[in-house]
């Protein structure tokens, strides 16, 4: 395969794409239309109907009117997310995979063979129907809501503070937002980014090999582009954590999100040759600025231990540090979470 191509899709996901290019303007179109735009019958437009809709993307059908989607999608473009990218961040790039569903992104980049060392996999999804998040939780990101990605990265030699690499990623895709003016995007300790304390987005860092040797990482990015009302009503009946959306942050300012996701990638391709060599101390300061748990009270929970104190940020080598009566104590991230204490 040549470098930053997607494999063919097969005919009946073809129509599936190009069905939902013809869907994305949210506006009725009958039919009898769309056979004739994919030069199918009608019977075909149905099937393919029903086709989306057992993949969990919803239609509308009204009589007389025709089909659409609930809202207007951005559909993600490949040609679009290149041609955002700098020439040296293409060249980085060894293998693009764009698809309409897929079960988790991290686990199809995992699964898909090892990157070769300095180029990167890179996967997108419209629709993630089985996304994980830290310690086994899942993400929920419904069709064309969000940004689903996920990067393969292949390390010579396990960097320096491997642990804090899901730290300095939240401080690339922080600088990608606000290549586009996003502000008051923080990051909370190990892998969380907040918008005025709700979460924006999260990033789930999986990795295979010795620790001493070469590592393959794959980098998993949920980033809440524009989630619909009933999204954030269902979370908030759950308890979730209340959310935020960069239309939300950008509103008419707000990019595509292939343009979105091309920002991030050309973000963590420019760090991570620089993290192999010298590990999280370039953006241990950075991080420090963007902490947006310093000086409060917070909670970490270890299992059935739970630890009260005030954040005082990150050592070094990216371990969390809570002041308890005066005493710092350090935590490392695998296991433990870090919450406000309210």
């Amino acid at each position: 395969m040549s470098a930053a191509t997607s494999p063919t899709p097969s005919p009946s996901q073809a129509r599936r794409r190009r069905l939902l290019a013809l869907l994305a303007d949210g506006a009725f179109h009958s039919g009898e239309r769309l056979a004739k735009r994919l030069r199918i019958s009608r019977a075909g437009v149905w099937k393919l109907i029903g086709a989306l809709r057992e993949l969990g993307i919803e239609v509308e059908s009204v009589p007389r009117q025709g089909y659409r989607l609930p809202r207007a999608v951005d559909l993600l473009d490949q040609q679009e997310l290149l041609g955002s990218l700098s020439p040296p961040v293409r060249e980085r790039l060894q293998r693009i995979d764009i698809l309409l569903s897929v079960d988790s992104t991290n686990r199809y980049v995992y699964d898909n063979g090892d990157a070769v060392p300095g180029q990167a996999q890179l996967c997108l999804a419209e629709l993630q129907n089985a996304g994980r998040g830290r310690r086994g939780r899942s993400w929920l990101a419904p069709f064309g809501s969000g940004i689903c990605m996920s990067v393969g990265w292949s390390f010579r030699e396990s960097p320096p503070t491997f642990s804090a690499l899901s730290l300095a990623i939240g401080v690339a895709v922080v600088n990608a937002l606000q290549r586009f003016g996003a502000t008051d995007v923080g990051l909370k300790w190990p892998n969380d980014l907040l918008w005025r304390k709700r979460k924006l987005g999260g990033i789930l860092i999986e990795m295979r090999g010795e620790s001493a040797g070469p590592s393959q990482v794959v980098i998993g990015l949920g980033l809440n582009m524009r989630m619909p009302a009933e999204v954030r009503i269902a979370l908030a009946e759950q308890q979730a954590a209340l959310i935020a959306d960069v239309h939300e942050i950008l509103q008419d300012r707000t990019p595509t999100r292939s343009v979105l996701a091309g920002a991030v990638l050309e973000e963590m391709l420019g760090m991570l040759p620089i993290f192999a060599a010298e590990g999280f101390a370039p953006w241990v300061e950075r991080w420090r600025q963007l902490d947006a748990l310093a000086h409060t009270p917070v909670k970490v929970i270890n299992g059935a231990e739970t630890t009260f104190g005030t954040a005082r940020g990150v050592d070094a080598d990216g371990t969390l540090l809570i002041d308890v009566d005066g005493q710092l104590r350090r935590f490392v991230s695998g296991e433990v979470s870090l919450r406000a204490a309210s």
